[in-house]
């Protein structure tokens, strides 16, 4: 299907080339024009968010900065027609995604247009001189959050019980989850207990709030007390279904502690915001290098945690929060050694 299109894309180009927009010659090179190509919907998801908002924030700081906002829905196998589209006219120096499945559609099209220039960040690719990815070091994040979820299974809190079960929500499979995110949660788990389990359960879709109430309702029957997602919108379900029947919950990527009071643990951080703001800035100082990938975690000041929520202190004893906030000292300094799992 992949080859299909895109011989039905290059034909279509070579028929239409003359109705092009404004190619990356003729703009002026004064103006650096941006498109965000969000792989989704920008509203509930803290990656889209974050890039949106620190495109736009980038942008009301400097009046030669143009942001299109693109938001290409949830039909996966559309995305790449959609992108072609956006890029056709040549209005765009470079396109900005956050996906880890990006790339591959972003070297499908860059075939088609070779002065076309893409930047993703969560993503790992390499060697493509119009590619440029940076991929967060998801294994770490998941990591020191499985670490906090091993506490609380363990501990006396309210709602933990004697099942050593800690559950993870996903709304579809793809590597770098299966790889790196899934690993690393049972991994900083087991580094608090190692006989602590997981169970793990796949959605099918990113906005299916029901089926992912259906579902941790199933796991809270099978022992879990501490939850946590990868899975955009359809998170508000297993949210709901801890909320009803008392269940703890520790976050991805941003801040969450007010969307089930007492119940939300921890959030990780992912400095989505300023990872974009700062590769706007190389990319208009001439500084941005494509063809490589760069891995940036917690020692690089990328990924960290929220602690300074007031929810955070409240929601915890002292006793977890001395352990973990250790544990995070340690992890920042390099004194607790990991292997990441290969893509």
């Amino acid at each position: 299907m992949k080859r299909t299109f895109t011989v039905l894309l290059l034909i279509f180009i070579l028929v239409f080339s003359g109705c092009e927009k404004k190619s990356a010659v003729e703009r002026s090179a004064d103006i650096l024009s941006v498109l965000v190509f969000v792989t989704g919907v920008t509203a509930g998801s803290p990656t889209y968010e974050l890039m949106a908002q620190g495109a736009l924030e980038f942008a009301g700081n400097n009046k030669n900065v143009n942001v299109k906002i693109y938001e290409a829905g949830f039909n996966q196998a559309e995305w790449e027609q959609q992108l072609a589209e956006m890029v056709s006219g040549g209005e765009y120096d470079i396109v900005l995604g956050s996906n880890p499945s990006l790339p591959e559609l972003c070297a499908n099209i860059g075939r088609l247009f070779p002065n076309q220039k893409f930047i993703i960040t969560d993503a790992h690719y390499a060697g493509n001189p119009q590619i440029r990815t940076y991929l967060y070091n998801q294994y770490e994040q998941s990591f020191f959050l499985g670490y906090l979820a091993g506490l609380i299974t363990t501990s006396d809190m309210p709602h933990a019980n004697s099942v050593k079960r800690i559950g993870f929500i996903a709304a579809q499979e793809y590597p770098l989850l299966t790889r790196q995110i899934v690993p690393g949660f049972i991994d900083g788990a087991r580094f608090a207990d190692p006989d602590i389990e997981l169970d793990r359960r796949v959605i099918g879709s990113w906005a299916d709030a029901a089926k992912a109430a259906e579902l941790a309702s199933a796991m809270m029957d099978s022992g879990v007390d501490v939850f946590t997602s990868i899975a955009g919108g359809a998170a508000y379900g297993m949210i709901k279904t801890a909320v009803e029947r008392g269940a703890y919950i520790v976050s991805y990527n941003t801040n969450e502690y007010s969307l089930a009071e007492g119940l939300v643990a921890g959030c990780g951080i992912m400095e989505q915001k300023k990872l974009i703001m700062e590769i706007l800035s190389d990319v208009m100082a001439g500084r941005m290098q494509y063809g490589i990938s760069q891995s940036i975690g917690i020692m690089e000041g990328y990924l960290g945690f929220i602690a300074d929520d007031p929810a955070y202190r409240a929601n915890l004893p002292a006793s977890i929060r001395e352990k973990f906030e250790a544990f995070l000292d340690d992890l920042r300094s390099g004194r607790i050694e990991y292997t990441v799992p290969s893509l």
